[in-house]
C-alpha cells in the first residue's frame, strides 16, 4: 500500500513538471541510447567478422614467401601442388599472382587488381561465377587469354550489358571475358565484399607472362579438418624453412584463420567492452542530473515533507516517495533510450553496411543500469528529505 501510493504521488510530481523532468531523464535516455547503440554495433561487427572469416574456413591456411636465399623467392606451380600429395591431409591448394593491370574496353580504362588463379580459387574463396564459366584446368595448360571478371568491374567497362563473350585489352593485351562473378557486396565489412567485386581472374600460367612474374609467393592450404591444421603447418613451415629461411628471418609468413578467428573475437570483445563504458559514462551524468534535480525538488516541497511528517508520515514512507520518484524518472528514460538506441542500431547498421546485433541481454543490461542509476543518485536527497524535522521543514517559509 505504502509503495503504491508513494508511485501514485511520484508520478503526480513528475507529471507536473513535464519539461523539467523530460530534461532531467534526457541524459538518462542519451546513455542508455548510446550504451544500446554501441555495443548492438559492436556485436554485430564482430558476428561480420567471424562470418567473413568462416567463409574461407577455418580449416585454413595461407602462406605468404617474403625472402630466401640468394634470388629465390618464390615457388613454381609443380612445386606448390605437389605439397597435396606429399603431405597428409591437405584437400586442396590454391596459388595466387597478384597484381594491379589496366584495363580497357573502348574508350573505358581501369585500373584493376588482378589474380592469377587455379581451378580449385573458386572452392577456397568461395568465389563463384553468375554468368559464364570458370577458369578450368584447361586454360592453365594452354595459358589461354580469357578472364572472369568482378560484378564492379564488368559495370564500369560494360555498363549494363553482360560482358561475357566480350572482349578487353588488359595491358595492351587482348582477353576474352568467359564469366561474370557473382557480386559479394551483400553487406560486407565497411566495404570489404565491395572491395572483392573489384578485380579480374586470368588463368595462373597466364598470370605469370602478363605480369612479369617468374614464380608464386602465395598459396592458400585448406586442410581436411580442424585438428589436422597444426601438423599441416608445421610440415609445410618445416619445408619452406629449408628453402627460404636466412639468419634473419623464416623468409615465409603463415596465417591460421582459426588464430584470426580468435583474435578478432577478443579484439572486438575488448571494443564492444570499451565503447560500453564510454557510454556508461553518459549514464553518470544523467544519473548526477537525476540527483541535482531531486535535491531541488526536495527543497521546493520542504513545507510538504514538514506538514506529511506532522500528520504521521514516517521517515521510510518520506525516503520511499522521493526514491520512488528517482527511480520512475531514470526507468521512463531507460525504456525511452532502449527504444531509440534499437531504431539507431538497425539505422545505421543499414547505412554502414553490416547486420546490427540488438540481443536481450544489451536491454537487459542497459534498462538495469539506468535503474541502478536511479536508485544511486536518488539515494541522497531522498535521504535528505527523509531525515528533516517537521518543526524546521514546516518554518521554511
Amino acid at each position: 500500500m505504502i509503495l503504491t501510493q508513494s508511485v501514485k504521488m511520484a508520478w503526480k510530481s513528475i507529471v507536473s513538471n513535464k519539461l523539467r523532468s523530460f530534461l532531467t531523464m534526457l541524459g538518462i535516455i542519451i546513455g542508455v541510447f548510446s550504451v544500446t547503440t554501441l555495443i548492438s554495433l559492436g556485436q554485430g561487427l564482430q558476428n561480420n567478422i567471424t562470418d567473413e572469416i568462416n567463409k574461407l574456413g577455418t580449416n585454413s591456411l595461407i602462406f605468404s614467401i617474403t625472402g630466401g636465399r640468394g634470388d629465390k623467392t618464390s615457388l613454381t606451380l609443380d612445386q606448390i601442388t605437389a605439397y597435396q600429395t606429399s603431405i597428409p591431409h591437405i584437400t586442396t591448394i590454391s596459388p595466387v599472382i597478384s597484381g594491379a593491370v589496366k584495363v580497357k574496353n573502348g574508350t573505358k580504362i581501369q585500373d584493376v587488381p588482378l589474380e592469377g588463379i587455379v581451378p580449385d580459387y573458386e572452392f577456397v574463396q568461395n568465389s563463384h561465377v553468375r554468368d559464364g564459366r570458370f577458369i578450368v584446368q584447361a586454360d592453365l595448360e594452354r595459358k589461354q587469354k580469357i578472364a572472369v571478371l568482378g560484378t564492379h568491374t564488368a559495370k564500369e567497362l560494360f555498363g549494363l550489358l553482360n560482358p561475357v563473350g566480350e572482349n578487353v585489352i588488359i595491358n595492351g593485351v587482348q582477353y576474352k571475358v568467359v564469366g561474370l562473378l557473382e557480386s559479394k557486396n551483400k553487406g560486407g565489412l565497411m566495404g570489404t565484399d565491395k572491395d572483392a567485386d573489384k578485380k579480374i581472374l586470368v588463368p595462373i600460367t597466364t598470370a605469370e607472362r602478363l605480369l612479369m612474374e617468374s614464380g608464386i609467393k602465395t598459396f592458400n592450404v585448406q586442410v581436411d579438418n580442424n585438428e589436422n591444421v597444426p601438423m599441416v603447418s608445421a610440415r609445410l613451415s618445416e619445408d619452406l624453412k629449408k628453402r627460404f629461411a636466412s639468419d634473419k628471418n623464416n623468409g615465409f609468413t603463415v596465417l591460421n584463420q582459426q588464430d584470426m578467428l580468435e583474435s578478432s573475437g577478443t579484439i572486438m570483445t575488448m571494443l564492444s567492452a570499451g565503447l560500453g563504458g564510454i557510454a556508461g559514462i553518459s549514464l553518470l551524468v544523467g544519473g548526477i542530473g537525476i540527483m541535482n534535480i531531486m535535491i531541488v525538488s526536495v527543497t521546493e516541497r520542504t513545507r510538504e515533507i514538514g506538514i506529511r511528517k506532522a500528520v504521521g508520515a514516517r521517515k521510510r514512507n518520506i525516503l520511499m516517495q522521493f526514491l520512488v520518484e528517482s527511480v520512475l524518472l531514470s526507468a521512463s528514460g531507460g525504456i525511452i533510450g532502449v527504444l531509440v538506441g534499437i531504431g539507431a542500431s538497425f539505422l545505421l547498421s543499414s547505412l554502414i553496411g553490416f547486420s546490427a546485433s540488438v540481443s536481450w541481454s544489451v536491454i537487459v543490461i542497459s534498462f538495469s543500469f539506468s535503474l541502478f542509476v536511479g536508485v544511486f543518485f536518488g539515494l541522497l536527497p531522498a535521504n535528505k528529505a527523509a531525515k528533516l524535522k517537521p518543526i524546521d521543514a514546516l518554518r521554511v517559509n
